[in-house]
């Protein structure tokens, strides 16, 4: 059964494919930090950069990840007053909450967006091979770029058809 029978569109795809990505710099960090663990106590000797790789990546991850708990709304939240709400007051503080979150991420990326353009003009590199830095905070600006995106998606699908939201997982209770 193609996408389209299943009822989801490019945005649905587009979704997949930031989840995808972020599952993929997860991996490429995993695999550098177990093999330059693996290469200084067997043999001593560390791959060049590898500090510094492993910690732009881990950015990226981040940065991506937040696209996909975004919109996903997979995030940690505190819902004492949501519970006992009705249901049109919960669909008004999910609204609002969208927004709110919506403004703090397109800061958030505007200030981002400044760190990379001023970080490309300082030419700032790595410490072992001097690989622009830039490159790795572009790449990061691009998930954060995609979180602001997605809660656009979002916010705009629990105006319009909050049907179309995919529902959280059950809240783990804490006692």
């Amino acid at each position: 059964m193609d996408d389209v029978a299943r009822g989801r569109g490019p945005v649905d795809r587009f979704i997949d494919t930031i989840e995808v990505t972020a599952a993929g710099f997860l991996a490429v960090v995993t695999l550098l930090t177990f093999v330059s663990v693996i290469l200084r106590y067997f043999f001593t000797w560390a791959i060049p950069d590898s500090y510094d790789f492993t910690r732009q990546l881990l950015g990226i991850l981040i940065f991506w990840g937040i696209a996909v708990a975004s919109y996903r709304g997979d995030h940690i939240c505190v819902d004492l007053l949501w519970t006992a709400a009705p249901a049109w007051a919960r669909r008004a503080m999910d609204v609002f909450a969208a927004l709110v979150t919506l403004v703090a991420m397109a800061t958030f990326t505007w200030m981002f967006t400044i760190k990379v353009i001023g970080t490309r003009a300082d030419n700032v590199g790595t410490f072992d091979l001097r690989q622009p830095v830039w490159i790795y905070y572009l790449i990061a600006w691009i998930g954060l770029a995609s979180a602001v995106l997605l809660l656009v998606v979002r916010t705009g699908r629990l105006v319009l058809s909050p049907e179309k939201i995919a529902p959280a997982r059950d809240p783990q209770m804490i006692e």
